[in-house]
Formats: structure tokens, C-alpha cells, sequence
């Protein structure tokens, strides 16, 4: 990976991708990569924990190698597999050689990652799988290097820059937050959401980007079962956009919130109370900021 020589650096390679970053994330991200550490992410759903490890190696002009983690998930999904259809084959073809060499293999992505000089590993939400293969981890991150019985080791000439990303549904073990560097990802405020915004949409109208944004704000004190992230602030806007909306009102808000909300009791819970005294009370707070010097 090409090395960033600086955090403003960093932080313009981001942007470039559309990818806006406070300090606090650029200077974590810029030591991980300067030190050769993981860099643990976690946050809320939707505050862009995948899409920083995509933005990097974007910007880095980077293979992205992404492992998706998933209750029950192990070695043959996350490391390595045997090709059996073409190993039979072989077999029955009568052709001299080793069945178990590297021709053969399989490789998934923490593997890849091994013979990929340069590539960003994402392993996405690793609190969804479980112990054992946490524990496995562990072992990966600290030599980057595996052992296949048929084949021997393998480790990485190049260790890759490795993203790991958690929504908090369990605590990670404390071996592994301590070999990794972290940050948490919060919500974003009301001007960084709408540069974000503004960012990812540029055709949007300005003024209907600041109501969506300082309307999420709003939402976000509400008790919800899940709090509408950066991910569906973009979907909301892109929706109203392509209704030909500059504007947000009570009435199209009402009809498009399901590319806000997600479950139905959110949902219910803001139908019933309304949207139009959350409006108000959002284009109030506009006011006051734009009348403060």
C-alpha cells in the first residue's frame, strides 16, 4: 500500500473518496498504518465503519479483501478450502501429483490476504461470530502467518493493513483489543453530516440536504429501536431527490421513511407522534444557527 507521509495526507485521500474523517479517526488510522497494527472500528450501524476500510483502499489504490463474519462461521469460510470437484477429477484423469498442493486450494479471504502485498483486509462485524474463531484471529493478527498440514506455512511478505469493524452486539475479548489500535465511530454532528452528505450528493438540493440532516438530528433523541445512521441519511435524501423534492414535508416524509427506518416499530413510533412538530422544531434550530454570528 502506498504509504500516506502525512494525516492531512490521509485525511485528503479519504476525501477524495468521498470519505470525510475527524481528526481523531485520521490520527488512529494514520498510527495502524504506520505501525503495522489493526485498527479496531466500532459504532452504531450505519456511522460508516465498512465503508472507511473502502475509502482507504481506494485511496491507496489498494486491493480491498473484505471477510464478512457471520454466527457459525470458521476456517473453510474465512481461510481456506480443498477444491474436491477438481481434486476427483484429477484423480480419476489417472495424472501424477499431489492432490493437496497449492493448485488446489481454495483460497478465501484471510489467505488472500497473506499472498496479497499491499491489500486492506476488512473483517466485517466479528461481535456476529463466535469465540472460537475470535480466538483464531487472535493468532492470524499477531504473526500473520497460517499453517496448512498438507502444505505448511505460509505468512505474508507484506502484512496487509487490516480493518476490523464491530457493532458492540458482544464484547470482543480483551487479547484482541489490546492488539489492536481503536476507535469508536459516533453519529456524526449536523454540519459534518451534511458535508457528508453534500459529498456523496452532489446533485441534491443544499437546502433539502440541511433539513434530511438536521431532521436525522432530530430523530436521533428519539428513543428508536435503531437510530437511523449516516447510510440511510443518504438513502432518505437520494429518495426525496428523485421525487423531485427540494424540501422536506410532513406529508412525502411520512410516505419515504422506510428508507430512513427499519424496523416497524420505529416506524409506528414516529407515524403516531408525527413528523411535522419535528420539522418545526428542526428548521427552528436552522434559524437560530444562521442568525448567530
Amino acid at each position: 500500500m502506498p504509504a500516506f507521509d502525512s494525516i492531512a495526507a490521509l485525511e485528503q485521500g479519504l476525501a477524495d473518496e468521498r470519505y470525510l474523517v475527524d481528526e481523531g479517526l485520521s490520527t488512529v488510522l494514520f498510527l495502524a498504518l504506520r505501525l503495522g497494527r489493526p485498527l479496531l472500528v466500532e459504532g452504531e450501524p450505519g456511522v460508516g465503519k465498512t465503508e472507511l476500510a473502502k475509502a482507504l483502499a481506494a485511496a491507496a489504490g489498494a486491493p480491498l479483501l473484505r471477510l464478512q463474519c457471520h454466527e457459525g462461521i470458521d476456517l473453510h469460510h474465512a481461510l481456506y478450502d480443498w477444491d474436491y470437484p477438481r481434486q476427483l477429477l484429477h484423480l480419476r484423469s489417472g495424472a501424477e501429483g499431489e492432490l493437496y498442493s497449492e493448485r488446489f486450494l481454495l483460497r478465501r479471504p484471510l489467505l488472500d490476504a497473506l499472498n496479497t502485498p499491499g491489500a486492506v483486509l476488512l473483517i466485517d462485524e466479528l461481535d456476529r461470530a463466535d469465540d472460537e474463531f475470535e480466538a483464531f484471529l487472535l493468532e492470524f493478527l499477531s504473526d500473520f502467518q497460517v499453517s496448512i498440514p498438507e502444505i505448511g506455512v505460509i505468512r505474508a511478505a507484506t502484512p496487509p493493513a487490516v480493518i476490523i469493524t464491530s457493532n458492540r452486539t458482544r464484547e470482543l475479548h480483551e487479547a484482541l483489543k489490546r492488539r489492536c489500535l481503536y476507535h469508536w465511530i459516533e453519529h456524526p454532528g449536523l454540519d459534518r453530516e451534511i458535508a457528508i452528505t453534500r459529498a456523496r450528493l452532489p446533485t441534491a438540493s443544499p437546502k433539502l440536504v440541511e433539513q434530511v440532516c438536521g431532521l436525522v438530528q432530530e430523530l436521533r433523541w428519539l428513543d428508536l429501536y435503531r437510530l437511523p445512521g449516516v447510510g440511510e441519511t443518504l438513502d432518505w435524501t437520494q429518495s426525496l431527490d428523485v421525487l423531485g423534492k427540494d424540501t422536506v414535508d410532513a406529508d412525502t416524509a411520512q410516505r419515504t421513511l422506510g428508507a430512513l427506518l427499519k424496523t416497524r416499530e420505529d416506524l409506528e413510533r414516529v407515524r403516531e407522534d408525527g413528523l411535522q412538530p419535528l420539522i418545526d422544531r428542526s428548521r427552528d434550530r436552522q434559524e437560530q444557527r444562521d442568525a448567530t454570528p
